[in-house]
């Protein structure tokens, strides 16, 4: 299997160099190519010899990952849908704002998870993204709108499901390219047996869990079973990992129209949250061509309140992008439906 040089860290580049009869110092400049400017490509190390940028474009993917389609809203959202080594796609996201960039990441080829209002894991999973993969993601973003200030793991696929690749890929963004681990953001649909891996990696990553439903009998309406803990299994994996990463964790809550947007829902949702010390993240939502409705504004509005009066703290999401197929999947599934 071919590596990604993205993934390369500095004591590997070292022993490639060694191994092919490479100077030593040239480690280095690849090493300050990859961790210090995001540039993957060979041909963009311009103070590499054309012998070495032959040798590791032979050697690596260098990139794998390649920029299909750019979709851009109005208000300067930017989705990039990425064509991976294999002619498979996924879709990145930059979301620029008055004070700070955030990326989103995709860390799976589908998702098997297959939440009835996503788009995402309609057609199930592919595969799993290595970390090389991801970091690509990261790097190509870079290059295109600047290094961000946040990073989040919310695009397509569940990543505690990849965790040996994610565990990698967050690792290597906070040891190589010094990202801080309070600036990143993982999201999951609460898979239990990948959250609790994730609270043993003791690191200052945020989590965010896609809720979506204060009890059991709701959450069974929008998410399949194969893939779905009990609530209260899912909130004490997520107090596991807030005691061993010291951080609040989110709770995501999409709001769909007679589903989940009912006072009860709130009032549940509010007590919950304010009894674990989490934060509330309402996402009114995005109509993707399937049955689901977004609730009235007057609806939303109640819900919003409602939790509030309960003491939990509550968010909503600013919307960007949906304009422009930005919401998670729509992008990737457009292009998949009309042949690769």
């Amino acid at each position: 299997m071919t590596p990604f040089l993205a993934v390369a860290n500095p004591e590997e580049l070292k022993n490639y160099c060694r191994e092919h009869n490479f100077p030593a110092f040239r480690a280095g400049q690849i090493d300050s190519w990859l961790h210090t400017h995001c540039v993957v490509d060979p041909d963009m190390m311009k103070n590499l010899p054309a012998d070495l940028k032959a040798a590791l474009k032979q050697d690596f993917h260098a990139p794998g990952s390649r920029i299909a389609e750019i979709s851009t809203s109005p208000d300067q959202v930017e989705k990039l849908l990425l064509k991976l080594h294999d002619n498979e796609y996924i879709e990145m996201v930059a979301i620029p704002s008055e004070k700070r960039l955030t990326f989103c990441l995709s860390t799976q080829v589908g998702c098997p998870v297959g939440c009835l209002f996503c788009a995402s894991g309609r057609n199930g999973l592919t595969r799993n993204l290595s970390a090389g993969e991801m970091l690509e993601e990261f790097c190509i973003g870079t290059l295109r709108a600047g290094r961000p200030d946040n990073l989040v793991f919310m695009g397509i696929g569940e990543g505690l499901l990849n965790f040996d690749n994610l565990a990698v890929t967050l690792n290597t963004l906070v040891d190589q390219f010094k990202f801080s681990p309070r600036r990143i953001t993982v999201s999951t649909s609460g898979f239990v047996p990948g959250m609790k891996k994730f609270a043993a990696l003791k690191r200052e990553f945020n989590l965010a869990v896609s809720l979506h439903a204060p009890d059991d009998n709701t959450r069974s309406k929008l998410i399949p079973p194969k893939l779905r803990y009990p609530v209260a299994e899912i909130i004490a994996a997520a107090d596991e990992i807030a005691k061993a990463n010291n951080r609040q964790y989110t709770l995501e809550y999409t709001l769909i129209a007679g589903i989940n947007d009912s006072p009860e829902h709130a009032e549940k949702l509010g007590r919950l949250a304010f009894a674990h010390h989490a934060k509330i993240n309402l996402i009114p939502y995005n109509e993707t061509g399937g049955a689901f409705r977004r609730p009235p504004a007057k609806v939303i509005d109640d819900f919003e309140n409602t939790i509030l009066n309960t003491g939990a703290r509550v968010t909503r999401r600013i919307e960007r992008g949906s304009a422009e197929t930005a919401a998670c999947g729509q992008l990737r599934a457009a292009k998949t439906a009309g042949g690769k």
